[in-house]
């Protein structure tokens, strides 16, 4: 496995790293020999996140005794300094450890965001303190809306921004990604699998070995499903008829009617969370059923307050009937919530 700076941080990770979400739905057992596995095969960059359920307890336990191998990334999701502090320091009791190389501010896609964790005692400055006294080696942001994220790399702020890219999602490549490595940026690409939509790693990863400075992070939840990935680093990159076939069927498959989750339509006047809720069919694929309701929970019961006013259609860029998906992945969701217990 070939290692690569993490932009200007001095660290050099795995060109491939490892998403910490699937491994949610396994026994702590099977979690561990998953991200052993992982690290067996070269692998030393592990993203997670503080609301990502188990996922930090389950990687630290993986990772004892072999702490000194792994480059760890986790996130908060608040904006407040005090609250983000605590994060933090969950954070690092869960997963067993004293210190995390990248601690990055979560999904920061709305103003009202970043003017709130840049506040004064706002998060980034509590944060920044927690990196003087040695707690978190760099701190990163990651995004789903694309002006924000531009925005947030002109700021010259953060070590590394987290951003969709695969073959499905490519707004990053004309400006977000050039900016990035001109600032030594680490450029981290979530959703290598468009969050489930590509059912191919093969044609996922010849797309993303095309930029070899950005580090893509699948999720993984089996020993089979790294070895899968891992083994196509092992040989040229192969971007073929297959490969380009396999593109433009799931291409044609999607059309126009998947949630880009640029964050456009909020907020809500009647409180829905619409982005996590437009994403739920795709979170119960990556997911078990039952596992899926309790993860997407509060989003989901926050559709029941939707009132069809309309407001997030004329809003929606890609023209998406918002109101409609978020009915039908309401009654999947009530389909899983009601599954009687395994």
């Amino acid at each position: 496995m070939r290692h690569i700076p993490l932009g200007g941080t001095g660290i050099q990770v795995s060109e491939v790293g490892f998403g910490g979400i699937p491994i949610i739905r396994l026994d702590s057992g099977q979690a561990q020999r998953v991200v052993r596995h992982a690290l067996d095969r070269g692998v030393n960059f592990i993203d997670t996140a503080h609301m990502y359920l188990d996922s930090e307890e389950k990687i630290g336990k993986a990772v004892a005794g072999r702490r000194q191998e792994v480059v760890l990334a986790s996130k908060t999701i608040q904006r407040q300094g005090g609250p983000a502090l605590e994060q933090l320091e969950t954070s690092l009791r869960r997963i067993g450890t004293d210190h995390i190389e990248l601690y990055q501010f979560h999904q920061v896609s709305q103003d009202a965001d970043l003017d709130a964790l840049l506040a004064p005692s706002g998060a980034y400055e509590a944060l920044s303190k927690a990196r003087d006294a040695g707690k978190i080696g760099h701190l990163g942001i990651s995004s789903h809306n694309l002006a924000m994220a531009v925005r947030l790399v002109e700021t010259g702020l953060f070590a590394t921004i987290q951003f969709p890219l695969n073959f499905i999602e490519t707004a990053a490549l004309d400006e977000l990604i050039p900016k990035a490595r001109a600032a030594g940026m680490a450029y981290l690409a979530m959703k290598p699998f468009a969050g489930g939509m590509i059912d191919s790693a093969r044609t996922a990863f010849a797309y993303l070995r095309q930029h070899p400075d950005c580090i893509p992070l699948p999720g993984f939840d089996t020993i089979e499903g790294v070895d899968e990935v891992l083994d196509l680093y092992e040989s040229p990159n192969a971007l073929d008829e297959e490969a380009r076939t396999g593109m433009e069927r799931i291409v044609g498959e999607l059309g126009g009617r998947f949630c880009h989750r640029c964050e456009y339509c909020q907020p809500c006047p009647q409180g829905v969370r619409i982005t996590p809720a437009m994403m739920y069919r795709v979170v119960s694929i990556r997911m078990s059923p039952r596992t899926a309701a309790s993860f997407s929970a509060v989003a989901m019961e926050s559709v029941r307050q939707c009132v069809d006013c309309g407001e997030c259609l004329e809003k929606c860029p890609y023209g998406l009937p918002i109101p409609e998906m978020l009915r039908e992945h309401l009654e999947l969701y009530d389909a899983h919530r009601l599954l009687p217990k395994p």
